[in-house]
């Protein structure tokens, strides 16, 4: 069964790649994500199809909606960055060493683990508290207290920075 049945989308591949292609405004990467994605639905969905149903119809239709999905996720993304960015105040101009430190910095945060990274930005920067920080992030306050402490070690060594002896906060 598994056979005929993967042999009967393969032959429909073709013309959903024409219909993602078209879709998508002739870009490529997208129409084969737009596939992809509709043939993982397909498969994983495949005991709601029903019998006797088109297959074609069933997988254009999945086609369809997956590219609906996506087009409207892009909406609500584009409209939280936009209201994000209008709750910003301006930025004030740096000096020009300025800006290139506050970029390196950037840069070398990105290179730190995620978790790391996170911990990092809501107390050296944000001015979380620990407890604050372990609440955001759903962890005890230890672990915010251990991953900030590996990643300032990590952030020093990745500047070439000397290692400073540690401040340390109190935690009530």
């Amino acid at each position: 069964m598994s056979r005929q049945r993967d042999a009967a989308i393969e032959a429909q591949v073709p013309g959903l790649r024409r219909f993602a292609r078209a879709l998508a405004g002739g870009d490529a990467m997208l129409a084969d994500d737009l596939v992809q994605e509709t043939l993982l639905r397909a498969l994983d969905r495949w005991w709601l199809r029903r019998p006797g149903a088109s297959l074609r119809a069933w997988l254009y239709a999945i086609l369809w909606r997956r590219f609906i999905d996506g087009k409207r996720s892009e909406a609500v993304a584009r409209r939280h960055a936009e209201a994000s960015a209008e709750a910003l105040p301006p930025l004030p101009l740096a000096a020009p060493d300025q800006a290139l430190e506050a970029a390196r910095v950037v840069a070398l945060l990105a290179r730190l683990p995620e978790e790391q990274r996170a911990v990092l930005v809501l107390v050296a920067v944000e001015g979380l508290d620990y407890a604050e920080a372990a609440a955001v992030l759903g962890i005890p306050v230890g672990t915010v207290m251990s991953r900030l402490s590996r990643g300032r070690e990590r952030l020093r060594g990745l500047s070439g920075a000397e290692a400073a002896p540690p401040a340390l906060r109190r935690v009530k």
